[in-house]
């Protein structure tokens, strides 16, 4: 029996009821540009339609929950499997389709790009709105939130990003273990609070142009009253952040080299 080789790169998919999309973006991550350098791992999160037997007929490594535990969990266990076997590199989109496969192998190589200052990054960013970034419309609400987690960062951090709330995220080993710990990530919605806990930290984050579209199928679970919601919940999170880590001095040094 052959056994199939390992990547260093996996790609983690939280999925939640998209048997209208996983397809056509499984075709996508299947072509041989992206095949020969990642991993597929689905995160099923107790869907009932057909996901996790669409996933199980294309042969990607799927782990199914028998509860909805919320798309910070299933991240987050993805994190962990990622640790377990090995791989160097994680990449998250989503699998709605909203995430362009074109992004893989460029925050694939800006991970493996070294700074200035000959660091490696620890987060790459996929960014809808910076030069060169595709047009993405936003709603009112959803602008209000990216503009206002923007300043809240920028306040804490002193960094200025574009995107605060991109789910489209390349890690490294380095943060993927960190954030595979008990405590160390939102088990509902990892978003702005989480860069900023990173940034505060002192791990390496980096922002890089994205190609974004808007969701065609299934419903999104920032539809209705959930992104009003959303936003105060997000806004209550980043703020314990900063009480955690500027206050209680909780992780503090976490990024040191020798302690991840």
């Amino acid at each position: 029996m052959k056994i199939k080789s390992r990547k260093e790169l996996l790609i983690i998919i939280p999925a939640y009821n998209e048997e209208k999309n996983i397809s056509m973006l499984l075709d996508k991550l299947e072509q041989p540009e992206i095949a020969e350098i990642a991993d597929i791992l689905v995160m099923n999160d107790a869907s009932s339609d057909a996901t996790n037997w669409i996933t199980k007929e294309r042969k990607h490594e799927l782990v199914t929950h028998v509860f909805n535990l919320g798309y910070g969990s299933a991240l987050q266990l993805g994190y962990k499997y990622a640790i377990r076997r090995g791989y160097q590199y994680v990449i998250q989109m989503d699998a709605d389709g909203q995430h362009d496969v074109c992004n893989v192998k460029q925050l694939y190589q800006a991970l493996k790009t070294k700074d200035e200052d000959g660091n490696y990054p620890d987060i790459v960013l996929g960014s809808r709105f910076m030069d060169g970034s595709g047009y993405y419309p936003v709603g009112v609400i959803r602008k209000m939130a990216v503009k206002l987690f923007r300043g809240m960062i920028y306040l804490a951090t002193g960094r200025k990003i574009a995107d605060p709330t991109t789910g489209l995220q390349g890690l490294s080993r380095r943060a993927v273990l960190f954030y595979s710990k008990y405590n160390h990530f939102d088990d509902k919605y990892p978003d702005a609070n989480m860069i900023m806990q990173m940034l505060m930290l002192g791990f390496r984050v980096k922002e890089i142009p994205a190609v974004m579209h808007l969701r065609t199928e299934g419903v999104s679970m920032h539809s209705g009253l959930k992104p009003v919601v959303y936003m105060f919940r997000m806004t209550f999170s980043i703020i314990a952040v900063w009480i955690r880590i500027k206050c209680l001095k909780i992780d503090v040094g976490a990024a040191d080299e020798k302690k991840v």
